[in-house]
């Protein structure tokens, strides 16, 4: 493809996530359930612009839509699978997600101007939820499809009104979700592509629009541990006869930031968050010494091997600050999602796809999880492009230039037209 239209393209990604960004506003950023009725009337609009290109529209069995040139009407074909999610964490940004749907349209449109077909057709799928911000399980509609989804995750409760993920699945108007049973049979996909806003600042940093993605950190989380102490006057209970749950949490997280340090001096990778930490409004005071804290943990690696060190380490560490300040930890569920590397043949067709667009290539790990590491981990071989966004993720302030994601869009435009697909 040699000519790629850019005002076209620039003009009608920008109405678009201007469109749903409208549709979704909140006091700060925007909100966009997961398998809500927001996010049923976000995937009709797309699926009214998909039309008015000229595209066809389905809707698979898992509450998703899927786009394909009019042309590309046999069910079992194999096909190259481009897609993303329209969910958003609540009052987040409105690019994580919708910018690789959007991608993945303007992919489509182009081939229809152009009346060129791919070596592979290529279809895009606008999926449901996948941020964990809602029910605690990610990734869900990709595990809905590929049958990963379990049951522990489908009796996961919403964090509003406290139903379960099955009965906002079903009222979604999908059936058969159940553990273990995929929703769809993927074995036609030859490939899954899956563009991403990045969520850290190292392509802001470098002056690069767009990047290839190596591999997907696993990670395990617990979303609401405790630790369990003893209540006491600030002034009036000395310090050997303090069982202060800050104080014993404030150890843990010192002993993880030094095997952190530690693991990225070997040359490891590691990423460690608490982003949920607290004490109980109702009862904390400035002179006193709180009797719980609750707190989030969020480990991170692309390594299973030092996920497994982590895991082992935390029980032993929390082990011996117990025994030595007499307090008690509760870490509650854990939520695993397992490492996954990007196909090493995909990811070489990207940065091919790179340079053909005119682009250096770049190679970089992702932080996030995202649905690229389900089909990954489901025998899809699996690939993804990073664009360029300040400020993070997740959060209001989320500024990816639409310039930045032609780039991507280009990088996707290169690889599904290369003969060699």
């Amino acid at each position: 493809m040699t000519d790629l239209p850019r005002l076209d393209d620039h003009a009608l990604a920008a109405r678009l996530l201007d469109e749903v960004a409208a549709m979704s506003p909140d006091t700060a950023g925007v909100s966009r359930p997961a398998f809500s009725a927001l996010e049923t009337r976000v995937l009709d609009h797309l699926s009214a612009a998909a039309r008015g290109l000229g595209l066809a529209v389905d809707t698979d069995a898992g509450g998703n839509r899927v786009f394909r040139l009019p042309g590309d009407s046999t069910p079992g074909a194999r096909h190259i699978l481009i897609g993303s999610h329209v969910d958003s964490v609540p009052q987040g940004g409105n690019f994580d997600g919708l910018a690789g749907v959007v991608a993945g349209l303007l992919v489509l449109a182009r081939l229809r101007r152009s009346s060129q077909r791919p070596p592979l057709p290529v279809r895009v799928i606008a999926m449901r939820g996948e941020e964990s911000a809602w029910f605690g399980p990610c990734y869900i509609a990709s595990k809905l499809l590929t049958g990963a989804i379990t049951a522990d995750e489908l009796g996961s409760t919403h964090r509003g009104d406290g139903r379960p993920l099955s009965a906002h699945i079903a009222e979604c108007g999908i059936a058969g979700a159940a553990p273990g049973r995929a929703l769809a049979d993927l074995s036609n996909v030859a490939t899954y592509l899956e563009l991403h806003i990045e969520q850290g600042p190292l392509l802001v940093e470098k002056g690069i629009p767009a990047a290839t993605v190596t591999g997907i950190r696993g990670n395990f989380r617990h979303r609401a541990a405790r630790c369990l102490g003893e209540a006491g006057h600030s002034g009036a209970v000395p310090r050997a006869y303090r069982h202060d749950p800050v104080m014993g949490f404030a150890e843990l997280m010192h002993r993880l930031d030094e095997t952190w340090d530690q693991t990225l001096q070997r040359g490891g990778d590691l990423v460690l968050t608490c982003g949920i930490l607290g004490t109980d409004p109702d009862r904390h005071a400035i002179a006193r010494i709180p009797g719980e804290l609750t707190f989030s943990l969020d480990i991170r690696s692309q390594s299973a091997d030092t996920l497994v060190a982590m895991k082992e380490l935390l029980h032993r560490d929390i082990s011996e600050i117990e025994a030595a300040r007499g307090l008690r930890f509760d870490l509650g569920p854990e939520i695993p999602a397992a490492p996954a590397m990007m196909d090493p043949d995909v990811v070489m067709g990207l940065e091919s796809a790179m340079a053909r667009a005119g682009q250096d290539p770049f190679l970089m790990p992702s932080g996030g999880g995202h649905d690229a590491a389900v089909f990954a981990q489901a025998g899809i071989p699996a690939g993804m492009v990073f664009v360029r966004n300040r400020n993070g993720s997740h959060n209001p302030d989320e500024a990816m230039e639409v310039a930045d994601l032609i780039a991507g869009t280009d990088i996707l435009s290169h690889y599904v037209t290369d003969p060699a697909r």
